[in-house]
């Protein structure tokens, strides 16, 4: 009976009497006013019954004849359609049958038995330190708005569907400020926008691997692109993080790994720097094994102190490395607009399954990007976000040094724009406990426990972690949160 719901009501041909005509001719078919066979009033006599105009009423009679209601002929009255009769008792509404779940694909089932922890609640906290979210007044309101409507108001010759691999303007813009931004020499045919970076690491998992083939992931790290590597069947190869990043030391010499997905900047979410010994390790074992790296430069443009440091890439003379990058941190996750660097012989397949997948992603906020960074506002906007964050930073830092106990440590404060909090004396066991506490406080924290894979669960115990994103907070917001936090903090220990 789903038919005659929303559909008859939001039809885009009827209009004041015409719209009420056609709900009410559509409510009595469907409630068994009127039976499948049944006569229906002449145009002539329901027009002169409602007090509208025979048009109106013929009209709506031709538009239920077209969607097959009514059943009209020459010299004949209109009936309503015998073949809704199938299946309906006379006079009554048939009830709606649960019908079985279709059966999936085995891609289908994988996804279905995911289970993705829920990082935000639907109302946010007071004082929510979340990571990945960045703060709406930061956001170039007016820079976006002069070039978005300059771009709005430029005359095209016609509205259609554009290049998969996206708009040639922004890949030209994108060329140069990778290569002063990132140290990244690429041709403008090697680049492909995507919506957001996890377009980019969801295409690299369906098109790089196969069910029971393998892939090496840090442990901990990014949750998200684990499960869309392991949403195609593919094996789990964690190795260890440490403070400088991955362990080189232990990667996989067996077990056939066809990609490695690194964080190698600013590892998510620990922190560490991958160092250029274990950067040429990592792209020596690739060559090795023939297998490709993803890299992950998620928050790249935020280091503090000195320049940020060049992207794998820009050292990958074998054309092992795909780069993702994103606008997500500089400007807005709800831009969702990433792109990645591919090597040559990969250009052809990612911007066919780029087609495949959703045409090219939007255009006009592509264009808008363009204009941005070819006229340098997008590169002088990063670099105040960059002064901003690094404020937010300090008296983040500041506020844990004076409100929490003294062996709280912290990690990954050298970029980026979250931090992991340490709590050696309380136990892995209790951060659902202490978020929770934490929230009703009014403060929102982040464990880092759903960050390690399962396998490595019952490896040597751990001390609880929280991770702290600070972009989205004002600097007394900050200060009031981690003062919050450290009484929740203090009452847990104390139990």
């Amino acid at each position: 009976m789903g038919q005659f719901d929303e559909e008859g009501r939001n039809h885009p041909g009827a209009t004041g009497a015409g719209r009420r005509i056609y709900d009410l001719l559509r409510s009595q078919i469907a409630d068994g006013t009127l039976l499948p066979g049944a006569r229906v009033m002449s145009t002539r006599a329901q027009a002169a019954e409602l007090g509208v105009s025979r048009t109106t009423v013929t009209a709506v009679y031709e538009q239920l004849t077209a969607e097959g209601f009514l059943v009209t002929s020459t010299g004949r009255a209109a009936r309503v359609a015998s073949p809704l009769a199938a299946g309906m008792p006379s006079g009554k509404v048939p009830k709606r049958q649960a019908k079985p779940v279709p059966s999936l694909s085995r891609f289908g089932r994988r996804v279905a038995h995911i289970s993705a922890p829920a990082l935000q609640h639907t109302e946010p906290a007071r004082f929510d330190f979340l990571y990945g979210a960045v703060a709406s007044r930061d956001f170039p309101s007016l820079a976006w708005r002069r070039a978005y409507q300059a771009v709005l108001l430029r005359q095209q010759h016609s509205l259609y569907y554009m290049p998969a691999e996206g708009d040639p303007a922004l890949r030209r813009a994108l060329q140069g400020y990778l290569r002063r931004a990132r140290g990244i020499a690429c041709d403008a045919e090697q680049i492909l926008v995507v919506h957001g970076s996890q377009q980019a690491i969801d295409l690299c998992a369906r098109l790089l691997l196969d069910a029971g083939d393998a892939f090496v992931f840090e442990n901990p790290g990014y949750l998200m692109a684990r499960h869309c590597f392991e949403a195609t069947g593919a094996r789990l190869l964690t190795t260890p993080v440490d403070g400088l990043g991955l362990d080189t030391g232990r990667l996989p010499e067996d077990g056939g790994a066809r990609l490695a997905y690194v964080t190698p900047s600013h590892q998510f979410p620990l922190g560490g720097v991958l160092p250029i010994g274990r950067r040429q390790a990592l792209l020596q074992w690739a060559v090795r094994h023939d297998a490709w790296i993803i890299e992950d430069d998620y928050d790249g443009e935020f280091r503090y102190g000195q320049r940020p440091i060049d992207a794998l890439q820009s050292i990958d003379t074998d054309g092992r490395v795909i780069y993702v990058g994103t606008f997500s941190k500089a400007l807005s996750p709800q831009l969702r607009l990433g792109y990645m660097v591919l090597p040559h012989a990969l250009v052809p397949v990612f911007r066919q399954a780029k087609r495949l997948a959703d045409r090219h992603a939007p255009m006009l906020e592509q264009q808008v990007l363009a204009s941005l960074i070819e006229s340098g506002a997008y590169e002088r906007h990063v670099r105040r976000m960059r002064r901003e964050n690094e404020r937010r930073r300090a008296a983040l830092l500041q506020a844990i040094a004076q409100c929490l106990p003294q062996d709280a440590q912290i990690d990954g404060s050298a970029a980026g724009l979250h931090v992991v909090l340490w709590l050696p004396f309380l136990r892995a066991q209790q951060e659902p406990t202490l978020v929770a506490a934490a929230r009703r406080e009014g403060v929102g924290v982040y464990p880092v426990g759903p960050l390690f894979a399962p396998s490595s669960l019952h490896e040597r115990p751990r001390s609880a972690g929280l991770i702290l994103g600070y972009a989205s907070l004002t600097i007394e917001q900050i200060q009031q949160g981690i003062s919050i936090l450290a009484s929740v903090i203090a009452g847990i220990g104390a139990r």
